[in-house]
């Protein structure tokens, strides 16, 4: 199997402006410079985390599905990120899964914050979501999905080799997220990375970034502070593998199932 080479934005979103969104990521992108097989988005990354969803969601053939297209098919790679979709009178914050031939996937984020009332606006997923691309096993959450390891564990039912979380992860709990990024690296024995957003949004909550990507080991393989950056990194399957034959530590892990879900 091949490396994976992945590039992230960390950016500055525009409070309730998807357009202005939408030209300032194409230009963090457009300075990615080599070729990238998936590039990672912020949670919300049209709107920042607001809960007006009445004024703000989209459809699956609005704007920002076709621009994610576009830049899919442009730079030959999976872009994905999540956004606010309607369907079916039903608010969803959706993580999108876009493909170079035009083609989706989509996760809604499961849990759902409830000391925002997310709960009230949005409507919870049921389904984990494990892509298959270019030979990696990819499973893509969302933020607050990161505080809830069962829901993350990696097993022989939905086993992964890299695990993404999407995020509005505010400042002032910045340390939970940087801990928690560890310890789904690890006990996951899987490359873990976090894209989350930096400044100021429209209900005042400070975003101070952290992106980062880890090793199954959890060290840092990157970790970028709170610039708006976009940063590009191969990951190396041999050193995947390797590790996992010295440290196989699923095989001892518990057994248990998920139910499903049903939305409310």
């Amino acid at each position: 199997m091949s490396d994976l080479t992945v590039s992230f934005v960390q950016a500055s979103l525009q409070w309730h402006d998807p357009a202005a969104n939408r030209t300032e990521l194409h230009r963090h992108i457009d300075e990615i410079s080599i070729a990238t097989d998936l590039i990672v988005l912020p949670e919300m990354f049209t709107t920042g985390f607001s809960m007006e969803a009445a004024t703000l969601a989209e459809t699956m053939d609005g704007p920002t599905v076709a621009w994610l297209r576009d830049i899919a098919a442009a730079r030959n790679a999976v872009i994905t990120g999540s956004i606010i979709i309607k369907e079916q009178g039903n608010y969803y914050n959706r993580l999108l899964w876009v493909r170079p031939d035009g083609s989706l996937s989509y996760y809604n984020k499961r849990h759902l914050f409830t000391m925002a009332n997310e709960h009230h606006t949005y409507t919870a997923g049921s389904e984990r979501l494990v892509e298959e691309w270019r030979g990696w096993r990819i499973c893509p959450l969302v933020c607050y999905d990161l505080r809830f390891p069962v829901w993350s564990r990696n097993s022989a039912v939905q086993p992964y080799d890299l695990l993404l979380y999407v995020a509005n992860w505010p400042a002032a709990r910045r340390t939970a997220w940087m801990t928690l990024l560890r310890a789904r690296a690890i006990e996951n024995l899987a490359y873990t990375m976090g894209v989350n957003c930096v400044g100021i949004d429209g209900n005042s909550l400070a975003y101070a970034g952290d992106s980062a990507l880890l090793d199954m080991r959890g060290e840092y393989l990157v970790e970028v502070g709170n610039q708006e950056t976009g940063i590009t990194r191969a990951l190396r399957r041999a050193d995947l593998e390797a590790f996992r034959e010295r440290f196989p530590a699923l095989q001892d892990a518990d057994t248990f199932e998920l139910t499903q879900l049903v939305a409310k």
